[in-house]
């Protein structure tokens, strides 16, 4: 299963452990991946991907639609604030690139981007 996924085995333990991956067990305790398992293990690693903690995924995982969505906007949130903060930086940093002012210090365009920072 780990293989398929492209991830290590530990992972799918810690999933396990922490409540965000369900597996059954057979008569000897060995785990068995079956279909609604592999779906559940699609799902997590695919929130993890997108950036949610696994205390957000199992939050997204929950089975009260209103909770899970209330993660999900919240990531969005998150995200969207992280794009705004970098393409400011690249605003930043493009200007410093093209700058005229030998110092950064020198010049009113890059000071007035210091204080809004």
């Amino acid at each position: 299963m780990a293989a398929e996924l492209g991830i290590e085995a530990h992972v799918l333990r810690h999933w396990e452990d922490v409540g965000a991956l369900t597996v059954r067990r057979d008569r000897n305790g060995y785990r068995v991946y079956d279909d609604e398992a592999v779906e559940q293990a699609r799902t997590v690693l695919k929130l993890r991907r997108v950036g949610l903690s696994l205390p957000e995924v199992i939050a997204a995982m929950a089975p009260e639609k209103s909770a899970a969505q209330a993660v999900v906007q919240a990531k969005i949130a998150d995200l969207e604030g992280e794009v705004a903060r970098r393409l400011q930086a690249i605003t930043f940093l493009r200007h410093t690139a093209e700058c005229r002012h030998r110092y950064l210090d020198d010049c009113p365009d890059c000071a007035a981007f210091v204080r809004g920072a």
